[in-house]
């Protein structure tokens, strides 16, 4: 039986390193990427920033009073998807099983090619290949499995790389703190904690049945990554299935013409980056998040489409029904769902040859100089939107704006 081999992959504080390349005077700078008001978070921060004690999540204005000094930049979403998918077509030129686990993380398996390459040299030679192209730092980690090689990286870091090799991943482990088991966040650890177990060497010390009756089924998932088992495949990449953006208020609302202004921007924006894409969805919802941090959505199946006078006039009917006009507004959001590849068919009954021209010339000036050069009179209210994706993390439009 062949011995797997799996390679992890981690761009280093990617969106910093993004801005770098836009602007070398940043280097070696505390850097907050995220947002810029107080009500914002930090999406990234970089190493000179952490010393300060700043991480991602964090509210910025803490992050500001903890490092005044700081430079505090809004990023842009757009840039960070282009530079990751340059690195995700240099990974598909090299390998032939690749997993995309978000903007910036990937694993391989590389199991049976010890006998041709070589892992350690392959993974080396890419991971050089993808710094010399793209000019971002990244750091991985090879194992036997996704768990040893994540935790790998995180000690590789920053911008270096490490094997484990096969057998040894128990004692590799061992001394670390449990908080670098990827699954176990700030209340589980506090709990281990209060059970005396702070570094991974107690959990493979602890037999298997009292770490169950402590944590239930979780408690055997720890233990099985603290002792180096992890038999999750790695999942072949394949395309993105929704596309998304929320707004996030400086001050809450209660201004029905803006949010509908700004809902018809986000609808008609989407929509573009849908054509852009050469998606089609079939499936839209709205969010609403009011003041008392209470949340709905309500989504809606539709034939599948990429047009502004199909998608528009819905999440406007969607929003129109979860509005609570008593209630102040903190966040909307649109999200464009059940995506499938598909231009946009011409209705023979609806639609003109007039307002097809039209699509076309829009998208074209768009796509020259921006997503938001022309927009809709009812939609100008929005002056800018995010992209970041509420409901699945995290996410970049299906394509990066060709703007220069």
């Amino acid at each position: 039986m062949v011995s797997r081999s799996i390679l992890h992959l981690d761009l280093d504080t990617f969106f910093v390193s993004c801005e770098r390349l836009l602007d070398s005077r940043l280097n070696n700078k505390p850097i907050l990427i995220g947002g810029v008001t107080d009500r914002g978070v930090v999406a990234s921060c970089s190493y000179e920033a952490r010393q300060f004690g700043i991480h991602s999540a964090m509210p910025m204005k803490l992050a500001r009073e903890l490092c005044p000094e700081a430079i505090v930049i809004k990023g842009n979403s757009a840039t960070y998807s282009a530079k990751s998918n340059e690195v995700t077509e240099i990974i598909r030129g090299e390998v032939p099983l690749f997993e995309k686990t978000s903007i910036d993380e990937f694993y391989v398996d590389m199991s049976g090619m010890d006998r041709f390459f070589g892992n350690y040299k392959m993974a080396s030679e890419l991971r050089s290949k993808i710094i010399d192209n793209t000019g971002l730092p990244i750091s991985f980690g090879l194992s036997q499995n996704k768990t040893v090689s994540k935790i790998a990286t995180g000690e590789a870091k920053p911008n270096n790389q490490i094997k484990i090799d096969y057998g040894l991943e128990k004692h590799f482990l061992a001394p670390l703190s449990v908080k670098k088991i990827p699954m176990i966040g700030d209340k589980t650890y506090i709990a281990l904690c209060n059970l005396g177990i702070k570094h991974i060497h107690t959990i493979q010390e602890t037999p298997i049945e009292l770490m169950e009756k402590a944590f239930g089924k979780n408690g055997i998932t720890m233990w099985k990554k603290a002792n180096g088992i992890d038999p999750s495949p790695v999942i072949p990449y394949s395309e993105r299935k929704s596309i998304s953006t929320e707004r996030t208020f400086d001050r809450d609302t209660i201004d029905v013409v803006k949010l509908k202004a700004i809902m018809l921007a986000m609808a008609e924006n989407l929509a573009f980056q849908l054509r852009r894409g050469q998606k089609l969805t079939a499936c839209v919802t709205v969010k609403i998040r009011y003041s008392d941090f209470n949340t709905y959505t309500l989504q809606s199946k539709i034939p599948y489409t990429s047009a502004d006078h199909v998608l528009i006039p819905k999440v406007l009917e969607l929003f129109n029904r979860a509005y609570d006009k008593r209630l102040l507004v903190r966040l909307i959001g649109v999200k464009f769902s059940h995506l499938v590849n598909g231009t946009y068919q011409i209705n023979l009954f609806e639609d003109s040859l007039e307002m097809i021209s039209l699509y076309q010339a829009m998208d074209k000036i768009r796509d020259k100089h921006g997503d938001r050069t022309v927009i809709r009179a009812a939609g100008i209210e929005a002056k800018t939107i995010s992209r970041f994706n509420p409901f699945n993390g995290d996410a970049p439009p299906l394509l990066p704006n060709r703007r220069s």
